[in-house]
């Protein structure tokens, strides 16, 4: 069974660096869309019996995040049930919210 930060790290290398249509986690296979205004990648999958989805960072806004996107780094944020929860740039997941950054890259 993958941990959260595994299960991230893969849903941001299948739809951001691997450029996939889809991404499999545990057997299950997630489709990965692109959003109507602003054509970033997002996709939603099942982890741990919840539903959480994974959006491309868009570049244009003004954040620390978006500035690494602008840069050609790699970002996508994690979602829950419209909460931010986490992000990976580059391999390295963040947990936000009370959880300790980890900062761990997992490859």
């Amino acid at each position: 069974m993958m941990t959260l930060e595994e299960a991230m790290v893969a849903v941001w290398r299948g739809a951001l660096v691997e450029d996939k249509a889809e991404v499999e986690l545990d057997g299950q296979k997630f489709h990965v869309r692109t959003t109507p205004k602003k054509h970033l990648r997002e996709i939603d999958f099942v982890f741990g019996g919840q539903t959480l989805r994974g959006l491309e960072q868009n570049p244009k806004t003004e954040s620390r995040w978006a500035q690494l996107a602008r840069q050609g780094h790699k970002v996508m944020q994690f979602l829950d049930a419209g909460r931010y929860v986490g992000n990976v740039v580059d391999g390295r997941v963040t947990l936000y919210g009370g959880k300790k950054k980890s900062g761990k890259k997992i490859l």
